[in-house]
């Protein structure tokens, strides 16, 4: 029997599921545009890039391109790559700032070595872990990705991923064939211990040594992702994105607050009325 929570990568090919029905939805709703900002925003404090720089990035699976918009906002150079022509319809409707490529990411990444200071990604990796054609071999179209991002990233720059691995399995898949490829680094869990605020970021790194960033929420960030989560098979997108966000309390605020801090930026003193629900007024 089907299951009501189908994900979306197993109902159809990505240059199918996201059609011009499905496209229009990430410049029309409120909820999802917010969603991909925020993530968008985490991806690239990730990063680590050089503050007060303008660089020069790659955004793959950029969609109708909200993760660019927020690039744009840093004042940072990007080119967007995405398998969907109605996708890129959208951000072309947008008239976004990056320029933008249309491409199969497993078909690997078409630029000359060391073009890029970073990578971002946004919800699009797990879908090279399907098999949408008999000629498609999951590790091998994974290897040629990252082996082909490998080369195109200066070397001590970073690709971060946000992704919603379906079990442990996948993950091994990803992170073995992204070793294989030269990467290192490894799974960044932010609020681990929260079923709705709980997101997974991949930080690789090209070249060069570096310490794996803290999980957001995290009191065991030197734990390997395999002891820090617990996968279950019924973990759906969609219903982590209905509803309020669980992103709003005391929490969540000061993590915001301390990062806006560490970026320069102005920030309200705390009290303690900081996070604190307020009571609606009749």
């Amino acid at each position: 029997m089907a299951s009501s929570c189908r994900r979306p990568e197993h109902t159809a090919p990505p240059d199918v599921f996201y059609n011009e029905a499905e496209a229009k939805k990430y410049s029309q709703n409120s909820r999802m545009i917010e969603i991909q900002t925020q993530m968008s925003e985490r991806a690239v404090e990730l990063l680590n890039l050089p503050e007060d720089q303008a660089c020069f990035l790659l955004d793959v699976g950029c969609g109708s391109g909200l993760s660019g918009d927020y690039l744009t906002e840093e004042g940072h150079h990007w080119v967007g790559v995405d398998i969907s022509t109605a996708m890129l319809d959208v951000a072309l409707d947008r008239e976004v700032e990056g320029d933008l490529l249309l491409g199969d990411m497993g078909q690997g990444m078409p630029f000359r070595p060391g073009t890029f200071d970073g990578c971002i990604s946004i919800s699009a990796l797990q879908w090279l872990c399907n098999a949408d054609k008999r000629s498609h071999s999951p590790p091998k179209r994974l290897y040629t990705f990252f082996s082909t991002l490998y080369s195109s990233l200066a070397r001590g720059s970073r690709a971060v991923f946000q992704l919603y691995p379906e079990n442990s399995e996948q993950l091994e898949l990803i992170t073995s064939q992204a070793m294989k490829a030269g990467f290192t680094g490894g799974m960044v869990v932010d609020y681990p211990n929260s079923s709705k605020a709980k997101k997974f970021f991949l930080c690789l790194f090209a070249g060069g040594t570096a310490t794996l960033p803290k999980g957001l929420g995290s009191e065991t960030s030197d734990r390997t992702v395999m002891n820090q989560v617990q996968y279950s098979g019924q973990r759906c997108r969609f219903n982590n994105m209905k509803g309020k966000s669980a992103k709003k309390g005391r929490d969540w605020i000061m993590e915001k607050k301390e990062r806006r801090r560490r970026q320069g930026k102005e920030v309200r003193p705390d009290t303690k009325y900081t996070g604190r629900q307020r009571r609606p007024h009749f």
